[in-house]
């Protein structure tokens, strides 16, 4: 005889518990790597995002940490590193991106000098000026984060 389903609750609502729990292992998984990123993002509240798009903040933890950035063969200052060369040969029109990216690195042991070379190996992708302009944006970052530490 075939097995049967035994539960007073429709099909349907099980159905939602088993998303609901699913989702809620992404969310554990994405904050786990946030930590792994940066320990100060773990309670940042996105308030303004909310109110545009009410899923936006959890949905952007599902598709960035949950599903992509949370898969095993690269470690989180890895990944790190291979944002940096993204946004360097996307040029000077990812500055803020690239500078919370390389603070980030930076928290997730990257050293200055491996990230200098990423952003070095990218000038034959993104040209000159895309590299220099991330050096520099770079640059400012380990200023800062020296005087900070300072």
């Amino acid at each position: 005889m075939p097995a049967t389903l035994k539960s007073t609750r429709p099909i349907g609502e099980m159905m939602t518990d088993a998303f609901a729990k699913m989702m809620q292992q992404m969310m554990e998984q994405g904050q786990d790597m946030v930590r792994a990123f940066n320990p100060g993002l773990e309670n940042i509240k996105a308030q303004g995002f909310d109110k545009m798009f009410p899923t936006m903040s959890k949905d952007m933890m599902e598709m960035w940490f949950g599903k992509t950035f949370n898969r095993e063969g690269l470690d989180a200052k890895t990944r790190l590193l291979v944002t940096i060369a993204a946004l360097t040969v996307l040029g000077a029109q990812a500055e803020a991106q690239l500078k919370m990216t390389v603070r980030h690195a930076l928290q997730a042991g990257a050293t200055e000098r491996e990230i200098a070379e990423v952003i070095w190996q990218m000038s034959m992708f993104g040209g000159l000026p895309a590299m220099q302009k991330a050096l520099e944006t770079a640059q400012a970052v380990f200023a800062e984060t020296k005087e900070k530490d300072a």
